[in-house]
């Protein structure tokens, strides 16, 4: 098997997190493959910064690369670790940048871990594309970059060559995801279980609570029909119950709910019921057919489809995984 170079991008101010999880994973697959396989390792792992400086992360860890990044040329597959954002954007680096305008198209997988994205996208590689960023940084990213297609609930996608992830550990999702493309789903099983993770979360998993994430709502009279929704998902609903409990007319209620959440109010209602049911299929022995009741769905069937749709899996399996 011909070894696939894969380069981590270092640069000051990066999350280390995102620096480090693709370059643990990255070695457990080498180590799977020469150990249980006999083979010679699929990865050779680099890491780069501009000038081949070591560079420091916000946490206070310093890590030395490997090699300059001018000097790199063509690896199969290129990793960009999130410039840590704080509460404000992110921080681009502007070397890094231009490296990647000169470079990125000679690549076989470009790769941007949570924030990450907005360094591919500074970089004009993502027009068109459908990508993720973490969930807080997704609004600023859609704004700052128009011609790019932001979905903020995966926790990862891959279009054509472009791979992105969310925040936190889907970083780890991700290139799972990665090495089971490469080196076949019996090697990706065996680092999820060495690594004691789930294989392999779907993309479509949503980053954060519906719920939570409605909290940035500004009004209480919305934030209260937030708290009605999620405490009674099989109520009346639709958006004309929903601007009466608002004391609006369903046209202003829709306008402002969607304004202030970022979800129209027809799909925050599915999304919050897909979530209740998902809660009560991990954390309780209820039948489909009663959790199918107890999250608002009118029918076991009619949760199958969402569940279908959302996470291309049914209740059954998902309740099996989870």
């Amino acid at each position: 098997m011909r070894s696939r170079t894969a380069v981590v991008v270092l640069f000051d101010g990066m999350d280390a997190l995102d620096a480090v999880s693709p370059l643990e994973l990255l070695s457990a697959a080498n180590a799977y493959a020469t150990g249980a396989r006999g083979q010679r390792p699929p990865y050779r792992i680099l890491t780069a910064s501009p000038g081949g400086t070591p560079v420091r992360s916000p946490s206070g860890l310093t890590l030395v690369p490997d090699a300059a990044l001018e000097k790199t040329v063509a690896p199969h597959t290129v990793l960009v670790p999130g410039p840590y954002s704080g509460a404000g954007a992110a921080p681009v680096n502007a070397d890094v940048v231009r490296w990647l305008r000169q470079n990125a198209a000679r690549s076989r997988r470009v790769v941007g871990l949570c924030t990450g994205t907005f360094v591919l996208a500074a970089a004009g590689l993502l027009a068109g594309k459908r990508v993720t960023t973490h969930w807080s940084m997704a609004g600023q990213l859609a704004a700052a970059y128009p011609e790019v297609r932001v979905d903020s609930d995966p926790i990862f996608i891959r279009d054509g060559r472009i791979a992105t992830s969310a925040g936190g550990t889907s970083a780890m999702d991700l290139m799972l995801a990665l090495i089971e493309e490469d080196l076949g789903h019996d090697a990706a099983t065996a680092l999820a279980r060495h690594l004691v993770v789930f294989l392999r979360r779907p993309g479509t998993q949503r980053q954060f609570s519906t719920h939570l994430r409605a909290q940035l709502a500004d009004r209480q009279c919305l934030r209260d029909v937030q708290d009605w929704i999620a405490t009674h998902p099989g109520a009346d609903l639709t958006v004309e119950a929903l601007a009466r409990r608002a004391n609006l007319s369903p046209r202003q209620f829709t306008r402002a709910f969607t304004a202030e959440t970022g979800t129209p109010p027809g799909r925050y209602v599915d999304r919050t019921r897909l979530e209740t049911a998902r809660r009560l299929l991990e954390d309780s022995k209820q039948s489909v057919e009663r959790v199918a009741s107890d999250s608002g769905y009118p029918s076991p069937e009619a949760m199958r489809r969402a569940f279908q749709r959302t996470l291309g899996m049914s209740p059954q399996q998902y309740r099996q995984r989870f």
